[in-house]
């Protein structure tokens, strides 16, 4: 029961760090998808027919870190006891990718040097990775992918016909769309939040979900 318990605790936190940082990034990064990465090749291929961002090649960028970051991932999988540590991870490189934004902020390098700002969005989007990858490598630690919901929307949408044909009858498929909406429930809280807080203080916002991913290690790290 207590793994059950941990199980949704850990679904909505992930999907809420994955929503927050996908947002943060978009908003505060030059509309750089961390999260789901592929939404990139949307936004390169606008600016290129729009022609107004001489930047748009960064987006293509995001793909070759991503897939390094699962590979790294994978790497560490088979390394490490506890397959927690890439979450602890990709907590630890948010946390230190917000300390950074804020120290060349405050030094006025930001604005003088904007390769800066990439660059820390690259290394958003390498922590978003670590967290595919535990998604691909653990799907039972959580009720399933966290940082892209279409298949989770699918899902929950095939439960919920089968609900209303079948007059919410079946538990099992009942509890199934209890955890599709936790999922996509807590990607979009984590949109709200990103978006607030990215507009207000930058990539600074994303040491809020790095301290999330570092609590969850520890969280589950007592728990044993």
């Amino acid at each position: 029961m207590e793994q059950q318990k941990n199980i949704w605790y850990v679904t909505l936190l992930l999907s809420s760090v994955a929503g927050f940082c996908d947002t943060v990034t978009f908003v505060a990064a030059d509309s750089v998808f961390s999260a789901h990465v592929t939404g990139n090749f949307i936004v390169f291929a606008y600016q290129m027919v729009k022609g107004s961002d001489a930047q748009a090649w960064v987006k293509l960028l995001t793909f070759p870190v991503f897939v390094l970051s699962v590979m790294v991932g994978g790497w560490m999988a088979a390394r490490v006891n506890n397959r927690y540590t890439l979450l602890f991870t990709e907590g630890m490189i948010l946390i230190l990718s917000g300390i950074a934004f804020m120290v060349l902020t405050v030094l006025e390098m930001m604005d003088a040097y904007s390769w800066m700002l990439y660059l820390l969005a690259m290394l958003v989007v390498f922590a978003m990775g670590l967290q595919n990858a535990f998604g691909k490598l653990y799907a039972k630690e959580t009720h399933g992918p966290t940082t892209m919901m279409t298949g989770n929307v699918t899902q929950a949408s095939l439960d919920l016909g089968g609900l209303l044909t079948g007059g919410f009858k079946d538990a099992a498929v009942f509890l199934s769309f209890k955890k599709q909406l936790s999922t996509i429930s807590g990607f979009l809280i984590g949109c709200l939040l990103g978006a607030l807080l990215g507009k207000d203080y930058g990539l600074a916002a994303i040491i809020l979900p790095g301290l999330g991913m570092v609590t969850c290690y520890k969280f589950t790290q007592s728990s044993k």
